[in-house]
């Protein structure tokens, strides 16, 4: 549903992204991940028609976005939470863009109701609202149009625990009834959660793309044992790269291989865990090393 191939935006000489090439699939939760600065927002702001690609396109069910016959009505966007004009009410500012999508106004209060905002708050004008209940204004703005296709940029910030876990409830629902998400977010563990796939971009360019199974998976196993160097040794000895780390050791085989190793070798392992446990946190870090401030630094 959404496509995007060869992707570029140069900024005189500076490229903001480059070649940025993936897919997101129908009926699934897309993360778009990387540093800050690393060409995210660019990205979809270019996929949504707001900034030109200096090179390369991208399409949302099928078409270019500017060429949808009405947009809205097809693709739900929240790139910025905060973009409602401050003086307006939220019920306000969702009837006046349910008159511009051309959907019935008894539209506004089902939004309201999918995103939890009471009559009460959405009789509050927006310069009023907590930014976790901007954040819910832009979802049901971006779900106002019964739309096929989600594009959101961080909409978990300002959210409660409980406000993420609802949010993550509302994005799979949606997917699971064949819609297409893409989520932007910082909040790794929530989209390990959530997501089917993952998109990580660092320094304007694609790093690593697939399904979070296979990706978080494929990181091998982390265990500790009562003689951590001799268990790095026994693996070592059966062909297995293996580290001693603060975490444990990491290993690239599978927790039943290093157990049947350890149990060969006589050694105690006192926990063992797929490595992928330690969630898209480390995969994240490992990818966009490179881009860190803090290594900068």
């Amino acid at each position: 549903m959404i496509r995007v191939e060869n992707l570029t935006k140069r900024y005189g000489s500076v490229t903001a992204v480059d070649g940025a090439t993936f897919t997101v699939r129908p009926g699934t939760v897309t993360g778009f991940l990387g540093p800050n600065g690393a060409g995210k927002s660019t990205v979809m702001r270019m996929l949504t028609g707001l900034t030109p690609p200096t090179s390369g396109h991208a399409t949302v069910l099928g078409r270019a976005y500017r060429d949808l016959p009405n947009a809205g009505s097809h693709v739900g966007v929240m790139l910025d939470a905060s973009a409602q004009h401050p003086g307006r009410t939220g019920r306000e500012a969702l009837t006046l863009a349910s008159i511009a999508i051309g959907v019935p106004r008894t539209r506004v209060d089902e939004v309201l109701r999918l995103v939890g905002l009471t009559d009460d708050e959405a009789g509050r004008r927006v310069r009023t609202y907590s930014l976790g209940m901007r954040q819910r204004l832009g979802l049901a703005g971006a779900f106002l149009g019964d739309p096929r296709v989600l594009v959101l940029d961080e909409p978990a910030n300002g959210l409660d625990p409980q406000g993420i876990h609802w949010m993550r409830g509302l994005l799979r629902d949606f997917a699971d009834r064949g819609g297409a998400v893409l989520l932007s977010s910082h909040l790794l563990a929530e989209v390990q959660a959530v997501a089917d796939d993952i998109v990580v971009i660092g320094r304007g360019r694609i790093v690593a793309q697939g399904p979070v199974a296979e990706l978080v998976d494929g990181l091998g196993a982390i265990a500790r044992s009562l003689d951590d160097a001799a268990l790095v040794a026994a693996l070592e000895a059966a062909g297995h790269a293996a580290a001693a780390t603060a975490s444990g050791v990491v290993v690239e085989a599978e927790p039943v291989d290093v157990a049947r190793i350890a149990l060969a070798a006589g050694i105690v392992v006192t926990d063992l865990r797929p490595h992928g446990a330690q969630g898209l946190e480390d995969l994240f870090l490992r990818l966009t090393a490179d881009d860190a401030r803090e290594v900068a630094a």
